[in-house]
């Protein structure tokens, strides 16, 4: 069955309405990784973007969005959050590095907080991982990728954590 962005967005507002906390991404994160494996739907939704982000649906209601990205060459994030949002990373197309931090002090005055590397993976075409609130990862890719991502709300517009990575003590 080939997914379209109105059933696609219908089905995600219908999951997040009847349950909006974890469990409720977790099902729109696993409906993401079914239109992630339809190819029809990634190449009429993703196939004609050219910009690293575009917003494909809104919610009027939650707020909640639906962003198609293109990034066309090697790139690699600093350790991020999305403030009080969650995120649905999934993978289309090439592959995405990943890795997840955890806080190892608190931030000195208004400096970043020190994160060491808790676990690393690579999202492939088809995958999907949700990111609930506050939660700290950073992006690495080699080559041209493509992925939907959905937040809870408009990141851009949230207070986000600043972090800076450490070292793991040794043991």
């Amino acid at each position: 069955m080939s997914h379209t962005l109105d059933s696609f967005s219908a089905e995600c507002r219908r999951l997040l309405h009847a349950d909006p906390g974890p469990a409720g991404r977790e099902q729109v994160r696993q409906l993401l990784e079914s239109v992630l494996r339809d190819d029809a739907f990634v190449a009429s939704y993703l196939g004609p973007l050219d910009a690293p982000k575009t917003v494909l649906y809104e919610d009027p209601d939650t707020g909640f969005q639906i962003l198609g990205h293109v990034h066309r060459s090697a790139s690699e994030g600093a350790p991020h959050d999305h403030g009080p949002s969650w995120a649905i990373y999934g993978q289309a197309r090439g592959e995405t590095s990943m890795t997840e931090y955890k806080a190892t002090g608190t931030a000195g005055g208004d400096g970043p907080t020190p994160v060491e590397v808790r676990e690393r993976y690579v999202l492939k075409p088809g995958m999907a991982r949700l990111y609930n609130e506050r939660t700290v990862h950073s992006t690495r890719r080699d080559d041209e990728t493509r992925l939907i991502r959905i937040t809870g709300t408009d990141v851009d517009k949230v207070k986000r954590g600043r972090y800076r990575k450490v070292e793991a003590a040794s043991a």
